[in-house]
């Protein structure tokens, strides 16, 4: 009991002395789920300073906004918001965090209205930076540079959501020609196992039922290994084991890491999710060889088939960049031969973007913007009519949903949430329902919006 309360007295005197205590600050999130995952430990850390959250549309004291970097259109969005910021109240310290502050940290440091810049390696370090800078040393010129170990920044409990996302990875080695990130996030590293299971347990007795990890390059986790070693089969093992963890949701991983050892051994795993997020970027091997991607058309297309083995109906969901720098008709009509083979249950389209200082920017052939933008037209109408017959195979199924939210739909309200292959249901129903695993009846799907109707059972 002392030992506690000595604790709860030296948590408040931190507090007190931190500068923070009673100051609005607003947080604005661009780009990745990683990013996402950040920005809320940066919140958690800041209110326990003693920070009062409001929203960035709101005046506020201290604006934070953590920046994407992944294209150039990521980067102007980044300044942007930042301008906006320091527009809404001159007075206030205006941060630049994330990706756009590590890989344009020389065009950071010069723009005006940004008082302190924050790499992607020093986000646990926000209050006393922002400490720092309130004592008025406004130093733009901190050290960002690469991290070389993973950085301990994780959340103990989340407010905003029904489902956790946990951050277990940073980096990437890969280097596709279209990439920055590695750049921006520097080489692989990964966060402890042990400390991945606690932050997972702690989320478990706050009555979180879904975990999803994530990570840059989610299928490094734990790499190099020994051989014969699996760092990210093994954790989810463990993860497994706590049961309170209804769902366990994997983000997007690496065509090379689906080997049939690996899903033979996840399918015995109860709680993970029958969908899986498999980046494909092209259909053709030659935009593939020249997007640096280390897998054929024909090797991935093997592991969807090793999916499919194991796992009834999974979801197989997927990228897919159209106009990358020399793509063909040819190519493209590849491409959409491939998509409809695999019969995704969702694609998310890009139109390629340059991105200054990546491989594919100096290539010659750029694809027009009309050609890119007739491409993605007919990529997109593919992939409704994909994603509307992989819907259709659950009417009249029983199904379980976890409630999330309530939404307009139909000239009605309707609560909505998701089902372990990430279908998304909707129910007209009086009692809150929000954060509930409730078992449904699929109905039908309604002619507005990519989700289906459903009835709870009784």
């Amino acid at each position: 009991m002392y030992k506690k309360q000595e604790r709860i007295l030296k948590e408040m005197e931190q507090v007190r002395a931190s500068g923070l205590e009673g100051r609005n600050i607003a947080f604005l999130t661009l780009g990745c789920k990683v990013n996402s995952y950040e920005t809320e430990a940066m919140q958690a850390l800041v209110a326990a300073a003693g920070a009062v959250l409001v929203d960035f549309g709101q005046a506020a004291d201290i604006y934070i906004v953590n920046t994407c970097s992944v294209t150039n259109m990521a980067d102007r969005k980044s300044r942007q918001m930042l301008h906006r910021a320091k527009k809404r109240n001159p007075e206030a310290l205006v941060v630049a965090a994330g990706c756009y502050a590590q890989t344009a940290s020389e065009e950071a440091m010069k723009a005006e209205g940004i008082d302190l810049i924050i790499g992607n390696n020093q986000k646990k370090e926000i209050v006393p930076l922002l400490e720092r800078c309130l004592k008025g040393v406004k130093n733009k010129r901190l050290d960002i540079g690469e991290e070389s170990e993973y950085e301990e920044l994780k959340l103990a409990t989340k407010l905003f959501h029904t489902r956790a996302y946990i951050k277990i990875q940073d980096g990437c080695n890969q280097f596709c020609s279209y990439c920055i990130i590695p750049y921006a996030r520097g080489r692989i590293r990964s966060r402890a196992e042990e400390d991945v299971i606690s932050e997972v347990r702690s989320l478990a007795d706050a009555g979180y039922q879904e975990i999803v990890l994530t990570g840059i390059h989610l299928s490094s986790y734990g790499q190099p290994a020994k051989e014969g070693e699996q760092p990210l089969l093994s954790l989810i093992q463990k993860l497994n084991e706590i049961k309170e963890i209804r769902r366990i949701r994997l983000g997007s991983l690496e065509p090379r890491i689906i080997t049939e050892n690996f899903v033979k051994t996840l399918s015995s795993c109860e709680q993970v999710c029958p969908h899986f997020h498999l980046s494909l970027q092209s259909g053709s091997d030659t935009v593939l060889k020249r997007m640096n991607r280390k897998y054929t058309a024909e090797e991935y297309l093997e592991c969807v088939r090793l999916l499919r083995h194991f796992y009834n109906e999974p979801a197989i969901t997927t990228d897919i960049i159209v106009g990358f720098p020399q793509e063909t008709d040819e190519e493209f009509e590849e491409t959409l031969a491939f998509a409809e083979t695999v019969a995704f249950s969702k694609i998310h389209v890009f139109k390629y973007s340059r991105r200054k200082g990546t491989a594919a920017d100096k290539m010659s052939g750029q694809v027009t913007e009309q050609k890119k933008t007739e491409r993605s037209e007919r990529l997109l109408a593919l992939e409704r009519r994909l994603g509307e017959a992989y819907r259709s195979r659950f009417i009249g199924t029983a199904q379980e949903v976890l409630f999330e939210e309530h939404t307009h739909l139909l000239g009605e309200d309707f609560q909505t949430g998701y089902t372990e292959r990430y279908i998304r249901m909707a129910v007209q129903e009086k009692k809150e329902l929000s954060g509930k695993l409730l078992p449904v009846h699929v109905l039908s799907e309604p002619e507005e919006g990519e989700l289906l109707l459903c009835a709870l059972q009784q």
